[in-house]
């Protein structure tokens, strides 16, 4: 990623430099103009909200972080003196972790990562890098080549079908949407403008049909406040995880 377009990456190096920032605004042709608060990408383990922290108390062995943004996952891992690994595609963000004191950390692709886990962690809807469900087959095969035997994965979605109810309760979703959950964004921050990306919000049915068909299983493993949920995914017939 070239750092004239990396918005979240120059907004997270500004924070841990003054502990102040701009406003990291997020664009989407479906909703109104959003904005990320930067507190958020930094905060402690007790701050984070309990789905998150389930996830983090179930970490096991070799660990990798999906999208780690400032590192607050890793390091909380860290500090439990686990064998994690950070990754990101944004260069200030991965340059911002080493000075956080993150021991391994990459400027990585998830799509394009070797090696393997026993755990990896895709936090704060971290699959949403996904893109669309027409990716998902690349996504396990993906998991395919770096999930260690008996090793699982942790991720955090939301079913935002709510946005799309109408008065009486029933879905009303535009016609050109493939499926509800599938959105596109741009990031800014100051003069610092992102290419679009496409995003993912999976609901869990969804998610476990498309695990089934690649070989793996979903189980729910804890429920937010706001239609976001804790999935576990392992492999068929290989679900007992690496200690």
């Amino acid at each position: 990623m070239n750092i004239k377009t990396d918005p979240m990456g120059r907004a997270i190096a500004d924070y841990h430099k003054t502990k102040k920032a701009s406003k990291l605004s997020v664009f989407s042709p479906m909703f109104e103009e959003d904005e990320i608060p930067l507190t958020t990408l930094f905060r402690s383990y007790k701050s984070m909200p309990k789905i998150e922290r389930k996830a983090l108390d179930m970490a096991r062995g070799r660990v990798l972080d999906v999208g780690a943004g400032s590192g607050c996952h890793t390091l909380v891992l860290q500090e439990r003196d686990l064998d994690v690994t950070a990754i990101d595609i944004s260069p200030l963000s991965v340059e911002t972790m080493k000075e956080r004191g993150i021991k391994k950390v990459l400027e990585q692709d998830f799509f394009t990562l070797e090696g393997q886990y026993d755990t990896i962690l895709m936090l704060m809807n971290g699959i949403g890098i996904v893109g669309t469900l027409e990716r998902m087959p690349e996504f396990f095969k993906q998991l395919d080549k770096i999930l260690a035997p008996g090793g699982q994965v942790l991720c955090d979605s939301s079913d935002i079908s709510y946005v799309f109810e109408d008065e009486e309760g029933m879905m009303d979703i535009p016609n050109e949407m493939n499926y509800y959950g599938e959105h596109s964004f741009r990031m800014q921050y100051k003069d610092t403008i992102g290419e679009p990306f496409d995003w993912l919000y999976i609901d869990a049915d969804t998610l476990k049909e498309k695990a089934r068909r690649n070989g793996y299983a979903v189980e729910v493993v804890d429920e937010g406040e706001h239609y976001d949920y804790l999935a576990r995914i392992t492999k068929k017939g290989n679900s007992t995880v690496i200690s």
